[in-house]
Formats: structure tokens, C-alpha cells, sequence
């Protein structure tokens, strides 16, 4: 009883006066902010990722997400309170070690664990007494005791007695200035009540709100409720624009009246598709976890398949719209306008840009596209990459088409409806620009 009150009390006064060391695994668009916050705190931080890429970077003072600035990450590396580092010995200097690594699916649209597989048994080799291990990577409720836990126990320590774990779920919201890390509430949820104090106290030290709930697997279940209800409201409002288009209502119209009542209703709005590794992605984490108790997740599966139809979609109408001109989608032409999957970012994760380009591809035309923030795009299934193209007059007046995909801010959408032969807006940002006879479709 001693020992482990004791450590769990030396944790906590550790973290509390900041003289603990955070390492961070993954470096991505989670672990880059996260393991700047520690080090930006007073935390000595320590960033692990296995792509030499991105240590580099990191090491000169770059960042290579765009809304971290250069100068952000050029002060901590400088001061040496960010270290960044692909060498998982550093691991035996941290009093924590938080993982925040990539879980996509496998080719056959299952969990693919292995980054979590490969983080743990890094720490596993150099687990001590009193350490704070976290899971922050999305994935099926369960992960952090299933998975992780039996890693873990490899090193014959005793989870919250000579060890604490928990799940503390990844909130990230790329590009928002109105949610920056810290003021993100953070759901922790541990493997056992020490273990939630520690990680909770940790968290506590640069994050305004946490809370806290009563195991590792409601946790995990949060982060997916949260998605798996974006994923399914997306899914009907999509539905709803494909049953419109063909009773000739306009949807975006439909929504704007509805959004006039004052309780009751959240408006969603018709896309391209869903990108992101969250919404795309989570549903399926859970609906796999499901079928494991023998629960079919109908709806949740459903909503996955109409937003994973869109892009499809997209490339229908445009082919319908190239058809009306006399012209058809084999050696048309066609200019996409934006490829990250949302607006003012740089995030091409699941983009369905790139699944709109693929198809576009498959049909023998020839596609280009306009990014202010994604300069370069490697196609993944083709491994082929396409440059950003200036946006002019004459590069939009040459192109048979014009596909808006992503509704940055910055672009010029006045000068594509000039000068556009036909438009495909999937985001309804030329509403107020539409005149007669203008050739625009909304998708």
C-alpha cells in the first residue's frame, strides 16, 4: 500500500512543479501541438518520431504543419526545451510518455494498430517505476486495456502501483484559432483511479478544463461518440441533398430556413465527402468492435457508405454537366479548386479531393487543382504527384471545368464564375455570385 501511494503522490507533486520530463510519440498534427504545450509550460519535452523528415525539421526550427509557425517551434528548439528525436532510448528519461500516433484501417477495413503496437513496446523496454503512459490515438473502446496494458505488464510492473495508464482522447482542431490545445476540455479516463489522478494532474498543468470519467474505456468511447455523431448527421444531410436534387429543391436553401428555428435543430451542410482521420475513420473502429459482441451497427456502417459515396457523386454530375456542353469527361479538362479535406488547412488525410482526382483519372481526364495551402499532392494509390497550379483567369477560362472542392477563404471565387466554362461547387460558396445563365451546379 505504501509504495504505490507513495508514487502516486511523487508523480503528482512532479508534474505539479513542473520538473517532470513529457515525451510525446508522433509528431503529427496531435503530437506536435501537445508536445509544444508541455515544453511552452515549462515542461522539459521530448518529441519521437520515426520519420527522419520531420526531426530534421523540427531540428532547424521548422514546422511542417501550417498553422504551428516556424517561430513557435524555432524558440523551443533553440532553448532546448523541445527536443525532437527518432532515438527511443531518450524514452528512459521521461516521466511520461503520451502516444499520439496514427491508427488508420487495414487494406480489409480493420483497425491497423500496429504504430500503437510499436510505440508501446518502445516504452515497455524502458517502463519505470512511476510513469505516466498515455494512449491519445483514436481507436475502439478497449485499446488501452486490451492492447496496451498487456504490452506494458511485460516489463513486471504493476499498473497503478508502479505504473499509471490512461487514455486521454485526442481533441485536435486543425487550423481553428478559436480552439488551440488549451482550451480543448481534455476527457482522461485510467486504467485505475491512481491512474486517472496522475494523468489527470499531468493534463491539468496546461490544459484549462479536464475531465475526468471512470475508465479508459469511456474514454475511448467519447472520442468515437463525438465523430460517429458528426459522421451520421453529414450522412443524412448528403442523403437529403441527393433526394432534393431530384425533386428540384435546393437543399442549401432548405437548410438556411431551417436554420431559422431557434431550439431543436443543428444545421449540417451537403459535401464532397468526409475527410480527416477521424470521421471517415472512427465509425469504423466502432462498427468492427461492435460485430465483436454481436451487434450489427446498421445505421453507423450506412451513414459511412452515402459520405463515402459522394465523390462519386461529385464526378456524376460533372460528367452530366460536361454532357450538356457537347463535351465529354474522357480528355476533358478539369481544374479542382482545393485538396485538403477542409477549409484553411493544409491536412489532405482522407481528403475526398483525392479520391474525386483518382476517379477523374480513372476516367481519362485530365485534372489539375489549386491549393494555396497543399503545394505539392502525392496521389497514394498511383504514388503520382501533381503541383499546385496559379490560380489566373486564363488557367480557369482554359479549363472545361471547374470543380470546387474545399472552400478556402483566400481563393478568388469572383474570378472563377467570370471566367469558368462550367462550375461544380460542392461547397455552395458561389451563392451570392450566381447571375442567369451562369453554368454553375451545385453538388
Amino acid at each position: 500500500m505504501f509504495t504505490f501511494v507513495y508514487l502516486t503522490e511523487v508523480a503528482i507533486k512532479k508534474f505539479a512543479s513542473h520538473r517532470a520530463r513529457v515525451g510525446v510519440l508522433g509528431l503529427g498534427y496531435a503530437g506536435l501541438p501537445l508536445a509544444c504545450c508541455f515544453a511552452e509550460a515549462g515542461f522539459a519535452s521530448v518529441g519521437f518520431d520515426i520519420d527522419a523528415a520531420k526531426i530534421a525539421q523540427l531540428a532547424q526550427g521548422r514546422s511542417y504543419i501550417e498553422h504551428i509557425p516556424h517561430a513557435r517551434v524555432a524558440a523551443l528548439t533553440s532553448s532546448a526545451t523541445l527536443l525532437a528525436t527518432s532515438d527511443f532510448t531518450e524514452l528512459s528519461g521521461c516521466d511520461a510518455a503520451i502516444i499520439c500516433v496514427p491508427t488508420p484501417l487495414s487494406e480489409s477495413k480493420e483497425p491497423e494498430l500496429t504504430a500503437i503496437v510499436r510505440a508501446a513496446s518502445e516504452i515497455a523496454r524502458r517502463l519505470h517505476p512511476g510513469q505516466l503512459v498515455v494512449l491519445e490515438s483514436t481507436s475502439y473502446p478497449g485499446t488501452t486495456e486490451e492492447v496496451m496494458l498487456p504490452i506494458l505488464a511485460r516489463s513486471g510492473l504493476e499498473v497503478g502501483k508502479d505504473f499509471f495508464l490512461a487514455f486521454a482522447s485526442e481533441r485536435e482542431n486543425p487550423g481553428s484559432p478559436d480552439y488551440p490545445t488549451a482550451q480543448i476540455p481534455k476527457i482522461v479516463g485510467g486504467v485505475t483511479a491512481n491512474c486517472l489522478e496522475v494523468a489527470s494532474s499531468t493534463y491539468a498543468q496546461i490544459i484549462k478544463r479536464i475531465v475526468p470519467v471512470s475508465s479508459s474505456r469511456v474514454a475511448e468511447a467519447s472520442k468515437l461518440i463525438e465523430n460517429v455523431y458528426r459522421c451520421v448527421n453529414v450522412a443524412t444531410i448528403n442523403e437529403l441533398k441527393l433526394m432534393f436534387d431530384k425533386m428540384g429543391i435546393d437543399v442549401w436553401e432548405v437548410i438556411a430556413a431551417g436554420s431559422t428555428k431557434p431550439f431543436g435543430f443543428t444545421p449540417f451542410y451537403p459535401g464532397p465527402g468526409v475527410g480527416g482521420l477521424c470521421i471517415p475513420i472512427d465509425p469504423v473502429y466502432l462498427g468492427w468492435k461492435a460485430r465483436q459482441h454481436n451487434f450489427p451497427a446498421r445505421f453507423i456502417e450506412l451513414a459511412g457508405e452515402i459520405n463515402a459515396s459522394m465523390p462519386s457523386y461529385v464526378v456524376d454530375r460533372l460528367a452530366v454537366g460536361l454532357e450538356s456542353q457537347d463535351k465529354r469527361l474522357k480528355d476533358a479538362s478539369v481544374l479542382l479548386i482545393g485538396v485538403s479535406y477542409k477549409r484553411d488547412i493544409d491536412d489532405i488525410r482522407e481528403s475526398p479531393a483525392i479520391y474525386i482526382i483518382e476517379l477523374l483519372q480513372r476516367r481519362m481526364a485530365q485534372v489539375g487543382y489549386h491549393d494555396p495551402h497543399v503545394l505539392r499532392l502525392r496521389l497514394p494509390r498511383s504514388n503520382r504527384e501533381l503541383s499546385s497550379m496559379d490560380l489566373s483567369a486564363a488557367a480557369v477560362a482554359s479549363a472545361d471545368a471547374v470543380v470546387i472542392v474545399t472552400d478556402h477563404r483566400s481563393i478568388d471565387y469572383e474570378l472563377i464564375v467570370e471566367h469558368g466554362r462550367l462550375i461544380v461547387d460542392t461547397r455552395n460558396v458561389t451563392a451570392h455570385l450566381r447571375k442567369p445563365g451562369d453554368k454553375i451546379i451545385t453538388v
